[in-house]
C-alpha cells in the first residue's frame, strides 16, 4: 500500500510537472517561432536636444569630409572607411533632427549606411541617389574598412567605385538643405 501510494504521489507530481513544464515551455517554443523583435521605426518626436546633436553631426560630417575633399586617402580601404563616416554623421543628422533616439539608432542602424539611408528616406529626406544606393551594401557596415578580419584580410574593394568627392557633396547639400542647418566654414590654411 505504500508502494502504491508513492507511485500515486509520483504520477500526481509528475502530471503536475508535466503540465507546469507545458507551460512554461509553450512560452519558449512561441518565443522561438516568432520573428525576431522588429527594427520597426520608433515613435519620433522633435526636441531641442535632439536638434542640437542634429546640427553636431552635420558639422562633424563637413569635418570628416574635408580629407576626402583634399583627396589625402592614398588606400581605397581608408577613403572607404572616412566615405562610410561621412554618409552616417549626414544620415543620422537628418534622423535625429526629425526626432529619432540616438540609442535607438545606435542599436538598430549601427554603421550600415543602407539601413540609414532607407530610415532617412522613409522619414522625409528623400535622397535618390543610384551611385549611393550601389555604394551603400559596401559601405554596410562601414567598420570593415578599417577593422580587418582576425586573419588580417577585408573585402575585396569594389570594382568600379563612384567619383566620392561629389557623391558626398551632393549629399551632405541634400541633408544641409532639409536640416536647415548651416554649411560649416573652413578657416584659411595657416603657413
Amino acid at each position: 500500500m505504500v508502494a502504491k501510494g508513492r507511485t500515486e504521489i509520483i504520477q500526481k507530481l509528475s502530471r503536475r510537472e508535466a503540465l507546469a513544464a507545458a507551460t512554461l515551455l509553450s512560452g519558449a517554443i512561441s518565443n522561438f517561432a516568432s520573428p525576431p523583435p522588429s527594427r520597426a521605426t520608433p515613435n519620433v518626436f522633435r526636441t531641442p536636444e535632439g536638434r542640437i546633436l542634429s546640427r553636431c553631426r552635420y558639422r562633424n560630417a563637413e569635418s570628416f569630409f574635408v580629407a576626402i575633399e583634399e583627396s589625402r586617402f592614398t588606400d581605397a580601404a581608408d577613403l572607404l572607411y572616412y566615405t562610410g563616416i561621412v554618409a552616417q554623421l549626414a544620415l543620422s543628422s537628418h534622423l535625429l533632427d526629425v526626432g529619432f533616439d540616438d540609442q535607438w539608432c545606435a542599436r538598430n542602424i549601427g554603421l550600415h549606411i543602407s539601413r540609414a539611408l532607407a530610415h532617412a528616406n522613409a522619414t522625409g529626406l528623400n535622397y535618390q541617389s543610384p551611385k549611393l544606393d550601389r555604394l551603400a551594401p559596401a559601405l554596410s557596415p562601414y567598420s570593415v574598412w578599417r577593422n580587418p578580419d582576425l586573419d588580417g584580410s577585408r573585402p575585396p574593394v569594389p570594382a568600379s567605385l563612384p567619383e566620392i568627392p561629389p557623391l558626398l557633396r551632393v549629399l551632405l547639400d541634400h541633408v544641409r538643405g532639409v536640416t536647415g542647418h548651416a554649411r560649416h566654414r573652413r578657416g584659411k590654411a595657416h603657413g
